[in-house]
């Protein structure tokens, strides 16, 4: 693309992304057609991921991997480049070994679920990346919303959505199911 050529293009933006400089820190992500960038999360943030990655990993039925910050790359919505969405956690079934030579933007096919925890765009995690990651056909999506103390779990994506929810407050424990298939306890993630 020359740099006398507008940017009206679907591609010149995906060009524009993937040659994207951001700060020491900092992650980029390609969102419905926006490029986001979010600054290095808390400490209570990446807490939170820790607490979760631990019960999942130790206690799910299936022998689960988990890639913290894994970049994926996702069908783009109506007139949108394909997302590239960064989740907080990625979380596959063991003997597929799908992070095992991937490259750092890789698709989305084995990915059993992902985590979002809000930090500082918590509308981006609510919506615009549960929809990316829906449209993907990531099974679940799983939100930990700080702002309202609690846990969403999203599933059966279908036409850019979730079809089902199920909401909790934090402290209550939330039923995973297969390949969990174990009760998430979110007490500590107050």
């Amino acid at each position: 693309m020359s740099q006398s050529e507008p940017l009206t293009s679907t591609e010149g933006l995906l060009e524009i992304f993937q040659t994207l400089d951001t700060p020491e820190g900092f992650r980029a992500e390609l969102i419905e057609g926006e490029i986001v960038a979010t600054p290095p999360p808390d400490g209570d943030h990446e807490d939170c991921i820790s607490l979760i990655m631990k019960q999942v990993v130790r206690r799910s039925r299936t022998d689960m991997d988990f890639s913290g910050n894994k970049g994926l790359k996702l069908r783009g919505g109506d007139g949108c480049p394909k997302d590239h969405v960064i989740p907080d956690g990625t979380f596959a079934p063991r003997d597929l070994r799908i992070f095992r030579g991937a490259d750092s933007w890789m698709p989305c096919e084995g990915v059993a679920m992902v985590l979002e925890v809000t930090s500082t765009k918590p509308g981006i995690d609510r919506e615009g990346k549960r929809r990316c990651s829906a449209r993907g056909g990531v099974p679940l999506y799983l939100l930990v919303d700080r702002e309202t103390s609690s846990v969403t779990l999203f599933s059966e994506p279908d036409h850019g959505d979730y079809r089902q929810h199920c909401a909790i407050p934090f402290g209550k424990p939330l039923p995973l199911p297969e390949p969990f298939a174990f009760d998430l306890e979110t007490a500590d993630v107050l």
